[in-house]
């Protein structure tokens, strides 16, 4: 969701840096190469030798992987954790931003940095929620939370999010860039009865 995020916002002709966690993989390897091509900056997207880089699985898995049984599709990985340590590390390689994108709750330490960062550099925060998640404690009193879906196998919801914090990068008001946003991917305010 993260790299979706990044390079919509980036195609929005947005500068933006991604901090992160992937793993040493040919999966891995496309991430980079992807985020470099659609002008995404990853000044701090670490690599772990330990681990898979994770993939979300579809929906309706292809019926060659069909296993005859009646088991629940994988659940939708969230990324590899980030340490609170490293996610400070690389905010402070950056010098300004306006607009920052956290998915929270991994961990409380790191939401705690991002949150805190946003605080010290007036920038916006915007906050990605799992489902049926709590915010974290101590918002800016202008922070935004979405809650996102339980999977996004199209990137939808993470290209609305792109779309929103380029347009408040922008200096465009929340609600007037959320409205902006959900009517450039083709949805329309209901009708007044």
């Amino acid at each position: 969701m993260a790299s979706i995020v990044a390079l919509t916002a980036a195609a929005s002709g947005r500068v933006v840096q991604l901090i992160g966690r992937i793993g040493d993989d040919p999966t891995a390897d496309a991430v980079v190469l992807d985020l470099a091509a659609g002008g995404v900056g990853h000044v701090a997207l670490l690599r772990d030798v330990s681990h898979q880089t994770p993939l979300e699985p579809p929906t309706d898995p292809p019926a060659d992987l069909d296993d005859g049984t009646d088991s629940d599709p994988p659940e939708a990985v969230d990324g590899l954790p980030l340490e609170a340590a490293d996610a400070d590390l690389g905010l402070r390689y950056l010098t300004g931003f306006e607009v920052l994108v956290l998915t929270a709750g991994q961990d409380a330490a790191l939401d705690a940095v991002v949150v805190d960062a946003a605080r010290w550099a007036g920038a916006r925060l915007i906050l990605v929620l799992a489902p049926d998640a709590p915010p974290p404690g101590d918002l800016p009193p202008d922070a935004i939370a979405f809650e996102a879906p339980s999977s996004d196998p199209d990137g939808a919801f993470a290209t609305l999010v792109g779309r929103f914090a380029a347009a408040l990068d922008d200096g465009v008001a929340p609600g007037d860039a959320f409205r902006a946003t959900v009517e450039a991917d083709g949805w329309a305010a209901a009708a007044d009865d």
